[in-house]
């Protein structure tokens, strides 16, 4: 009986043996402790402009694959402002790029994106960033306005590619010498186009109609001149644009 009872009793132990052999088996050893993931240090870190502390705490919540997708976002979004403050700009479009993989929503990080692409001086990634904020938010005020400046400075940076290196005249119908050569020269063709269009903001721009008839004559004038003194020995059709230029805008310019 007492054998019998022994038995019993060993087989219990090893019952149980086996039950947390299986378990530690299961997990892969010891049993895995909760971590807990301090993000607060690394929003704390970043809100006081703490380059170092923030560059230990935010790492430590980044870089852990147990942090929660929430966590992760807020981190990243936090060590992003701090990089754009400190005009670390590369390193600040790469975490507002990992946060927009994680949630392809945020107008925010969108638009604070497209900010920084402008520092950088990409203007079409600026506004495509711009646009895909509008998206998820058609209200969002600083978006709205960004988007509006950048499309007008890339339509009128579309107008003057789309004349660049042409005269203020059709080419096809350029008879004269002087005027062939302005064709044939981008720099020539460009300056025939800015004296054009200054001479024509100065007359619309004279304080009256009499003032408007003698800057137009200054401007035929030079012209004529232009026409006959091209191909003489000693003239510079360069130097006499620039210097047509420079007397309709004044020495500082427009």
């Amino acid at each position: 009986m007492r054998f019998q009872k022994l038995i019993q009793s060993s087989g219990a132990v090893v019952l149980c043996a086996l039950s947390l052999g299986a378990a530690r088996a299961a997990t892969g050893g010891e049993p895995a402790a909760v971590i807990k993931i301090d993000v607060e240090s690394c929003l704390a870190a970043a809100a006081a402009d703490d380059m170092d502390r923030a560059a230990t705490a935010c790492a430590a919540v980044i870089d852990n694959e147990k942090t929660a997708k929430e966590d992760l976002i807020k981190a990243l979004v936090a060590r992003a402002a701090l990089y754009a403050r400190h005009d670390q700009v590369d390193r600040a479009i790469a975490d507002d790029s990992r946060v927009l993989l994680l949630d392809p929503t945020l107008a925010d990080i969108f638009n604070a994106r497209g900010e920084l692409w402008l520092r950088k001086g990409d203007k079409p990634k600026a506004v495509q960033d711009f646009g895909a904020a509008l998206k998820f938010d058609p209200n969002h005020e600083k978006a709205k306005a960004n988007h509006k400046a950048m499309a007008r400075e890339l339509e009128r940076i579309g107008a003057q590619m789309a004349v660049a290196g042409k005269p203020s005249f059709n080419c096809r119908n350029a008879v004269r010498a002087v005027e062939k050569a302005i064709c044939r020269n981008r720099e020539l063709a460009d300056l025939d186009r800015e004296i054009f269009g200054s001479n024509a903001r100065a007359v619309r721009e004279a304080p009256n109609p009499a003032e408007a008839k003698r800057l137009q004559r200054e401007q035929d004038a030079f012209i004529a001149r232009r026409n006959a003194a091209y191909g003489r020995p000693g003239f510079d059709l360069k130097k006499a644009m620039q210097e047509r230029l420079q007397q309709i805008n004044g020495v500082d310019g427009y």
